[in-house]
């Protein structure tokens, strides 16, 4: 990673105070600004940069919020965004000169594409996970990948709440009949979902949340997870995932897209249902076999289904919805009765985006400013207090390498004239991070350190603070 410049960035204190006179009493406005006086970046006494802030430029795909873009233009950065995904061609072209690249999940960042990738430092998925990144190769080349694992959560618990309940009283059905003309009131296979039990696959973040607010409905809850989890409330743990399809009357998928977890629910966990069961999936579009689900549910062995994500999906809204991204199936599901399909829309709320637009932008900004990697996901957790002020030769260096025996005796060689004054290193796998404190170095020692440490065998990328 080359460095940006070596001119010492000026004393500055960071803080995101809304100004009074953008101050809005509009409960977005006042919910907006609440949590970015919560997650505001501490006074910091001395600013860690080796680049005039406005070198450092952001690029942000697929209609990232508006509040990571203010708090990058805060930081002085250059920002320059898109409401949806890019050709792959085209992110070639544009990511050669960004150091720093926010996505949602449609845009996908391959070895082919990171390659072209020159000064890249960090990515950000402002979304839950990161299977649209190749974070491996990204560790490779000394590129951190941050996402926002829960920040969501809330908005797609909700979503299946309103699934649940949608599914069981047919309401999408008779919402279409009375569009097109036709009043059908009906109670014939309509449901409280009182009393009923939910099967939640996976317990975590937007499991767990979905518990507490079903069994808030009178449901009884039951979950499955390959890791023993303490429930909320009373939920019960389920030894094994046959064993709460047997009982549950509404299933829910909320796992990763792993190989583990490609068609999950296939013909013989459909098979396992109650007849009559309802089947959700709000997580990854490859967890449902939907040719087996079609099958069983034209046998009404299966009563309805709500999908929220499908195994492909268009690059934005301009791309359309009826056309061969989502396969052939899609015809026939929305032939069939009680089936709701949403395109992706389970943490599309104001409130979830401001706060993962927040916490990516805060990972990201902390993470080229100071070197700090707490919460990456593909490279070792990192952070050191910041330089105190009154250390104005004080210089940090941050160097990414591959994980083989002595680095440190190499590295600590190079900075044997200088006193360490806090050393921190970790490994995850093939790749080690190590950021290191040193005192009284010259503004012509700068240089001379990071030639010397990019020279090294080990080296994947190399930054120096100060």
């Amino acid at each position: 990673m080359n460095i940006i410049n070596l001119q010492n960035a000026a004393q500055q204190d960071i803080t995101f105070e809304p100004k009074a006179d953008t101050i809005s009493a509009s409960p977005i406005q006042t919910f907006i600004d609440s949590l970015r006086h919560r997650l505001s970046v501490s006074r910091q006494p001395k600013a860690l940069k080796p680049f005039s802030p406005g070198d450092i430029k952001i690029l942000l795909l697929e209609n990232v919020n508006q509040s990571a873009t203010n708090i990058f233009q805060e930081q002085g950065y250059q920002v320059e965004s898109y409401n949806g995904a890019l050709t792959e061609d085209c992110l070639i072209e544009k990511i050669k000169d960004v150091h720093a690249i926010g996505i949602r999940s449609k845009t996908k960042l391959t070895a082919k594409i990171l390659e072209h990738a020159k000064k890249l430092i960090v990515i950000g998925c402002f979304c839950i996970g990161t299977n649209q990144v190749d974070i491996d190769y990204a560790a490779s080349i000394g590129v951190a990948v941050f996402k926002s694992p829960f920040s969501n959560s809330r908005s797609v618990a909700e979503l299946v709440i309103a699934e649940i309940i949608t599914l069981a009283r047919q309401i999408g059905d008779r919402s279409i009949e009375l569009h097109t003309g036709t009043w059908n009131k009906v109670s014939s296979r309509c449901w409280e979902v009182r009393g009923k039990t939910l099967g939640i696959i996976g317990y975590g973040h937007i499991g767990s949340q979905l518990s507490v607010l079903a069994e808030s409905l009178g449901m009884h809850v039951l979950y499955y997870d390959i890791v023993t989890i303490m429930p909320l409330g009373t939920a019960k743990q389920m030894s094994t995932l046959n064993e709460l399809l047997n009982k549950a009357d509404f299933v829910t998928c909320h796992v990763p897209a792993t190989p583990e977890t490609k068609n999950m629910l296939s013909a013989p966990q459909f098979s396992a249902m109650k007849d009559g069961a309802y089947v959700i999936n709000a997580s990854r579009g490859t967890v449902v076999d939907i040719s087996s689900l079609l099958t069983v549910m034209k046998a009404e062995k299966v009563a309805g289904a709500a999908f929220d994500v499908f195994p492909s999906e268009p690059a934005n809204n301009a791309s359309g919805v009826y056309n061969d991204t989502l396969n052939n199936w899609t015809s026939e599901l929305i032939s069939l009765p009680n089936v709701i399909l949403t395109p992706h829309i389970g943490g599309s709320t104001e409130e979830a985006q401001c706060v993962i637009g927040n916490e990516v932008a805060h990972m990201l900004s902390k993470y080229i400013n100071e070197g700090t990697s707490v919460s990456s996901v593909n490279l070792p957790e990192i952070s050191l207090k910041t330089l105190a002020l009154d250390k104005e030769n004080t210089v940090r260096i941050l160097y990414i390498h591959k994980n083989i025996p002595g680095v440190l005796k190499t590295v600590n060689d190079i900075l044997a004239d200088h006193n360490i004054d806090k050393q921190f290193s970790d490994s995850r796998d093939n790749i080690a991070y190590l950021m290191i404190d040193i005192s009284s170095v010259s503004q012509d020692e700068i240089k001379q350190l990071y030639d010397s440490l990019n020279q090294t065998n080990a080296k994947i990328s190399v930054r120096i603070l100060y």
